[in-house]
């Protein structure tokens, strides 16, 4: 996959890239990173000498048929990892539990701490569960990346990529082990999760919100759906209204008198 995907991607799209030497050349790290797109699990790995473990939903694993085989095997060869989410409390422990053992084997493990995509290109607030608990579970660095215009190269809705050149920039590693032993403490959670997202803003250069993404995401759908229901609605009322007019008119014409 490095020199299949990881090989076309920067032919094809050319990322420029920032800090590559904050990565160690061995040993466990935890990259935390800015979401805006579907690609930036594909671009950042691709940019690394090193496998980058990122965890995906389980469905992209066992859908059936040869699609889902394909898909399958496409998200197993980039480095995802599956996590069933139909457990008691859902991703976040599946997801712990995941990035733990990918860093006890010495490996890199990749994490959104916006727990999903941005919904408007903005930074959100950090969710203070996975990333932070994992960090503290297992003394890991955290070395913050932000990716640079990759909601850019295809957009939500859009089939066909656009080709630009996204940039990665990945910051100085951030030690967290004073903490270590402390990873069910809310405060210490939330304090080294907004560090971390401090980190990222000041690479990405986002306008921060603080407020969860999937709050926004909701806020948004909520809008849409309200103003669908606005549209139909107002659509209802002009064709009574054109009703009435229309009842109205052949009512006048019945009373007006013979010529």
């Amino acid at each position: 996959m490095k020199v299949t995907v990881g090989g076309s991607l920067k032919l094809a799209f050319r990322p420029w890239v920032e800090g590559l030497e904050h990565v160690p050349a061995e040993g466990p790290a935890i990259l935390a990173s800015n979401h805006l797109s579907f690609s930036d699990s594909f671009f950042l790995p691709a940019v690394l000498d090193r496998k980058v473990t990122f965890i995906a939903k389980a469905e992209y694993f066992n859908t059936p048929g040869v699609k889902g085989r394909l898909t399958a095997a496409f998200f197993k060869g980039v480095g995802q990892l599956p996590v069933d989410r139909s457990g008691a409390r859902g991703a976040g422990e599946a997801a712990i539990k995941s990035g733990i053992e990918v860093l006890e084997r010495g490996e890199l493990f990749g994490i959104y701490p916006e727990g999903t995509r941005s919904p408007d290109g903005r930074l959100y607030r950090g969710k203070p569960g996975g990333l932070a608990r994992v960090a503290l579970a297992t003394g890991a660095p955290v070395i913050p990346v932000a990716m640079i215009d990759t909601e850019k190269i295809q957009p939500p809705g859009k089939v066909m990529p656009k080709l630009m050149r996204p940039g990665i920039r990945i910051g100085k590693p951030l030690d967290f082990t004073r903490y270590q032993g402390m990873e069910h403490d809310r405060f210490v959670l939330r304090a080294v999760t907004d560090e971390v997202m401090y980190e990222i803003m000041k690479l990405s250069g986002q306008e921060y919100v603080d407020m969860y993404a999937t709050a926004m995401k909701r806020q948004i759908a909520e809008a849409a759906k309200a103003e669908k229901e606005a549209g139909k609605a107002a659509r209802a009322a002009l064709a009574q209204a054109e009703k009435e007019q229309a009842a109205k008119e052949k009512a006048a014409e019945r009373e007006r008198p013979e010529q």
